[in-house]
């Protein structure tokens, strides 16, 4: 009896280094793969240092008018809108983790992988960890960048676990919300329509650019109860609230709800057996070449 027990808690052991291996090969395969991307770096890069550099540049001092929360005093447009800037490197890189996701379904990849003697949920996190890895590497390097331009973020001090916490919470969201998207996005050829329809209007219709009581004040209510529900404004919001070791409210709440949601719904629909449609089907393919169970 002694035997069996120890025998089956060897086994666990075993169990989980071995997934715990498998989810360090995912991520480093994405690193590897992301050193060799040197573009993709530069593009996540440029985006944000754009509208940081050239469109607050004339806003500067548009919200300086008012004292609200989280700030304790007047502030430039740059240093309110550098949060957002950091959510939009983490949006773009959990929607470009989507687009290798479909990539690798058409090649042919992610059936392979999910042919693994692994559950499917522990490879699909695996995907997700690699891709927040990703996203906090190239926010890091943003908000380096930012710095050398002279928008200082109180990233360092009591408040950076919260302000840890919300970025890796943030990046795990739309990671999980890319590898929801994925799941729906059958060929390479619609994923650019598709993002239109997601990356913009979450970006927009967020308080990543302004924040909500601008909305409200200038009478765009339709625009304002849209931000308010929006789950990349609660992610914005969890970051600004805590650079400064304030109370983010609901915002954490929404964001890990989000989360779940969205990779629970991910990881149903990456199962051919009862999923959104045949993950492994080539296009044109028969209709039985679908993917092997996980």
């Amino acid at each position: 009896m002694q035997g069996q027990i120890v025998s089956a808690a060897g086994d666990r052991r075993h169990g989980l280094a071995h997934a715990l291996q498998a989810m360090r090969a995912i991520v480093v395969r994405e690193l590897l793969k992301f050193g060799r991307q040197y573009g993709r770096l530069v593009s996540a890069l440029v985006r944000p240092l754009l509208w940081l550099a050239v469109f607050a540049a004339g806003f500067r001092n548009v919200f300086g008018v008012a004292i609200v929360e989280p700030y304790d005093t007047y502030i430039p447009y740059d240093v309110y809108i550098a949060p957002g800037l950091v959510g939009m490197v983490l949006l773009f890189n959990g929607m470009q983790s989507s687009l290798a996701m479909v990539y690798d379904r058409e090649m042919g990849l992610m059936r392979l992988l999910l042919t693994a003697p692994l559950p499917r949920a522990w490879i699909l996190l695996s995907k997700l960890t690699a891709t927040a890895v990703l996203s906090l590497a190239q926010a890091a390097a943003f908000v380096a960048v930012a710095w050398a331009l002279g928008t200082e973020l109180p990233v360092f001090g009591p408040q950076t676990p919260q302000v840890l916490l919300a970025a890796v919470c943030g990046a795990l969201m739309l990671g999980a919300l890319g590898l929801l998207l994925s799941v729906h996005i059958k060929q390479l050829e619609n994923f650019a329509g598709t993002m239109n329809f997601v990356i913009f209007p979450m970006y927009f219709m967020s308080t990543a650019l302004y924040p909500l009581w601008k909305l409200e004040e200038s009478g765009a209510g339709w625009v304002y109860q849209i931000a308010r529900v929006n789950p990349f404004t609660h992610a914005v919001e969890w970051l600004r609230f805590a650079l400064y070791g304030k109370d983010p409210g609901l915002a954490p709440w929404v964001v890990l709800g989000t989360l779940l949601v969205c990779f629970a719904l991910a990881s149903w629909g990456y199962d051919p057996q009862r999923g959104f449609g045949a993950l492994g089907k080539r296009p044109g393919g028969p209709p039985g070449a679908a993917a092997g169970g996980g």
